[in-house]
């Protein structure tokens, strides 16, 4: 049971800010703030949803992309958190799970997700 002084705070924290539906499978771009010293950038990070876990302000998803020489990087991003300054997607995958750890173990062509077609 949480406190509603609690439950005050995290639902004026949600109400805020917009965040588009997704869910795993889905491909995203994000926009987030990096700060090099006193100056502050927005750098992109796009890759495929692998997870989403918990619920409220302590939300959170894991985004898999493959870097440079074919090394995979992935990165657990807060849903509510500050330093996500835009949230797009840009394809809906068809998927049959709610977690992709899967993905890790592949390369190529047997690690593409295909797109929900409506």
């Amino acid at each position: 049971m949480k406190n509603r002084y609690i439950a005050s705070f995290e639902a004026a924290q949600i109400a805020e800010k917009q965040i588009p539906e997704f869910k795993a499978g889905d491909t995203l771009r994000l926009g987030v703030e990096i700060k090099e010293g006193n100056k502050t950038r927005v750098q992109g990070f796009e890759g495929v949803v692998i997870a989403r876990h918990g619920e409220g302000t302590g939300a959170t998803f894991t985004i898999r992309k493959i870097g440079a020489n074919n090394v995979g990087v992935e990165r657990i991003f807060p849903l509510y958190s500050e330093s996500l300054k835009e949230i797009a997607v840009l394809r809906r995958g068809r998927v049959r799970r709610a977690k992709l750890h899967y993905l890790r173990g592949l390369t190529g062509k047997k690690a593409k997700i295909k797109e929900l077609r409506k």
